[in-house]
């Protein structure tokens, strides 16, 4: 064993490893024996440690497998490295007696995965195969029909179609029957193997070709429904500017930012961790974190958080947690826990499928064999008395076949989704439909789902009185220069009243404070309360009445006149109408929202809320969602932010505002308002609610239909011909019912 050996080329992923793990005191690599070891002097967390272990393991295989030669850097003063055999050990530099205290811990050393080709979604399969069926059948059956094409050729393609069309069924029902099990795919197989049978080939395709078209489609709303985590990932902050021991900054990935680290984090950057403020004055932008619609002041000693913009001031933190353990990862783990609370949506057909496939079999088979056995009818060959107990088998399987039950559902889902996606509503499968026809309680988030979630402004004041449009005027003029959300909101503002334009001269930000210039040679400012209690008219700055608790405000100070401009986040016009109308149909409405009490009771009271629950983090909404699950609610939440996304997962039916939303939150949701209208939910929940009755009356039909005509053909007084438009009329007439849908009015 030797101490301070020659770096290897992964040296300096030890040295960040014990960087992020205080209570680790050494760690050992044995990249020959594919071992690494962790020495500590008391308990761990298991599930952090792991994490890294996995981490540095990936960045030294990177290393061994780019064939990196160079040596690493050399090991910082507070560190030993030491070279055991095969092995390289980094330790925190300490005395031999506390070595003997370590307490070693080996991993296990996982395979890297392979890199693998993307594949194409099998949606985009299914859909293929169920437009090949299609067109070869449209072929065949114009082709024998109106064009003499030869019986063999219209047959070959008639047998290619149902190739195409069956081989998704086929592939499923030979994976079933390898573990003794029978489902829908198996009956639908046999049907069309039925209807070939008897002559039947267009019935055998149109059959085939729906069942396939609709597999398609619940493959896209399924695909579409399993990003909702690697689209919170994607607004995690990358890289950090650490600030060294000697004063210098680095750029480094975030992975190797540890607790106790300074990270410089410049004005338009995300905060990279959670941590406090030790230098500079800045607010930042937590309303897709807390809720929170106004910009919060961060001083020294004030905490921020990972993912979360630094709107105005250069400040220094101190990291408190490792970027792995922020509020941003611990919502991407709430997520994965508020998914597993939540049952999947089971379709009609699929809980009933596997028994009535046995039913039917069964009763084809028993039937054929008392034709032919009981009541002596000829097996096989029809006779001019009597058809053949086969054929009779036969028309008892194509009338007992569940197609327009098999449609009754997905024909109805189709059309209610292609009208909300006309319509600005975007469901995300048939499962959203029907749970939002349950809801009885709505979940809503304050900021930019009932408010707009942008500011505007309400008020202008002036002392003295009498020169609001001054104030507002200069205001405009020196946000101009500006792209800060109240900037924004004061030039909206500006514009939309016809505010004279000035001119501003020597424009500059003021770090923390606000804006500065000059307007016909005189200074101007702009900024926060502290510009005026900081200065001569301290004393008289205190006097002043403060801001409500939901309005935001910004001073104005010039020669001979000071006001203020009062902004609030915007109350959508439609939110009032809409909680009424949702009351009206016996549906409690509550607010959600981590914002302040005194700003949320605000607007709660102006909409007439039943309920309101303010201030609470990701963790608290979930809690209040699975309290209201609890008491008996199906709970429908509406949000836009990444701290919505574990409460829409968790509730019965999540809905998310499409334009403003995050990605978490529009990846998370069932229902996704596209154009930011609140009235749209209306329109969703009537939809579906109308979609339920129709499914519900496309059933009666279905079912009704099979069990008039399998007596009938049970009885033998059903020729193969009625059976066939009995079941082809059926099928009509639910696809006609359920296009209601489509073309009736939904809102």
């Amino acid at each position: 064993m030797s101490d301070q050996a020659q770096p290897v080329p992964w040296i300096e992923e030890l040295v960040t490893f014990l960087r992020a793990q205080p209570d680790i005191r050494a760690v050992r690599v044995d990249p020959t024996g594919k071992k690494l070891s962790v020495a500590t002097l008391g308990d761990i967390d298991p599930a952090a440690v792991h994490a890294r272990v996995a981490a540095t393991i990936a960045a030294i295989e990177a290393r061994l497998k780019d064939g990196a030669q160079r040596a690493g850097g050399a090991v910082p003063p507070g560190y030993v490295s030491r070279q055991m055999g095969a092995a390289t050990e980094v330790a925190r530099a300490s005395c031999s007696t506390a070595e003997r205290l370590w307490l070693w811990r080996e991993y296990s050393w996982p395979e890297m995965a392979r890199a693998e080709a993307p594949q194409e979604p099998e949606w985009k399969q299914l859909a293929a195969l169920a437009a090949a069926c299609g067109g070869l059948g449209i072929v065949a059956f114009v082709g024998a029909h109106f064009w003499g094409a030869p019986m063999w050729l219209t047959r070959g393609l008639y047998v290619a179609a149902i190739l195409t069309g069956g081989w998704d069924a086929a592939k499923d029902t030979w994976e079933k029957l390898s573990s003794l099990k029978l489902d829908i795919h198996f009956l639908m197989l046999a049907v069309a193997a039925g209807a070939m049978a008897i002559g039947a080939w267009g019935e055998a395709t149109l059959l085939l070709f729906l069942f396939s078209a609709s597999g398609a489609m619940e493959e896209f709303a399924l695909d579409r429904t399993h990003r909702e985590v690697s689209a919170l990932l994607k607004a995690s902050p990358k890289t950090a500017t650490r600030v060294e021991a000697d004063g210098s900054q680095h750029e480094v990935p975030t992975e190797q930012i540890g607790v106790g680290d300074h990270v410089f984090v410049k004005p338009g950057e995300m905060f990279p961790a959670d941590g406090d403020v030790v230098k500079g004055k800045t607010a930042s932008d937590e309303s897709t974190l807390t809720g929170e619609a106004q910009p919060v002041e961060k001083n020294p000693g004030e905490p921020v958080f990972s993912g979360t913009l630094n709107l105005w001031g250069a400040v220094e933190v101190v990291v408190r947690r490792l970027p792995g353990e922020s509020t941003l990862q611990k919502i991407i783990r709430l997520i994965q826990t508020a998914q597993k609370l939540k049952a999947p949506s089971e379709r009609f057909t699929d809980r009933f499928g596997a028994g009535y496939t046995f039913l039917v079999l069964g009763m084809t088979t028993v039937m054929f064999l008392i034709w032919w056995l009981v009541f002596h009818l000829p097996p096989f060959d029809n006779t001019p008395e009597h058809t053949s107990a086969f054929y009779r088998a036969m028309t008892l399987l194509v009338v007992a076949s569940p197609c327009a039950l098999v449609l009754s559902i997905p024909s109805a889902v189709l059309a209610a989704i292609a009208w909300g996606a006309r319509n600005g509503i975007l469901f995300r499968g048939g499962a959203a439909i029907e749970k939002l026809a349950e809801v009885d309680l709505v979940a809503l988030d304050k900021t930019g789902t009932l408010t707009t979630g942008e500011l505007a402004v309400v008020g202008v004041e002036s002392f003295p009185a009498g020169r609001e449009q001054e104030i507002i005027e200069l205001a405009c003029a020196l946000e101009g220069n500006s792209q800060h959300p109240i900037a924004r909101a004061v030039t909206r503002h500006g514009k939309k009243n016809g505010v004279r334009e000035l001119q501003v001269e020597e424009f500059a930000s003021i770090t923390g404070q606000g804006l500065r210039g000059r307007h016909d040679g005189a200074s101007v400012m702009l900024g926060r309360r502290e510009l005026l209690e900081e200065g001569p008219l301290a004393g008289w700055a205190r006097s002043l009445p403060p801001a409500s608790a939901e309005l935001t405000e910004v001073w104005v100070l010039a020669s001979g006149l000071i006001g203020r401009v009062l902004l609030q986040d915007e109350i959508r016009t439609q939110s009032r109408d809409v909680l009424a109308q949702l009351r009206a149909k016996g549906i409690r409405t509550v607010m959600l929202t981590g914002d302040r009490s005194h700003a949320a009771e605000a607007v709660a009271r102006e909409l007439g809320l039943d309920e309101v629950k303010a201030g609470l983090s990701p963790e608290g909404k979930v809690a209040a969602i699975q309290a209201y699950r609890a008491q008996g609610y199906k709970v429908a939440m509406v949000g836009d932010g990444v701290n919505d996304a574990p409460s829409l997962a968790a509730a019965h039916v999540s809905v998310a505002m499409g334009a403003r939303g995050s990605d978490a939150a529009l990846e998370q949701s069932e229902v996704i308002l596209m154009n930011d209208r609140i009235d749209h939910f209306l329109s969703a929940a009537h939809l579906s609610r109308r979609a339920r009755r129709i499914i519900r009356q496309n059933l009666a039909v279905a079912l009704g239909v099979v069990v008039i005509m399998v007596l009938a053909a049970g009885l033998g007084v059903v020729p193969l011909t009625v059976g066939v438009f009995a079941h082809e009329g059926s099928t009509v007439v639910v696809c006609l019912n359920s296009l209601r849908l489509l073309f009736g009015r939904n809102g």
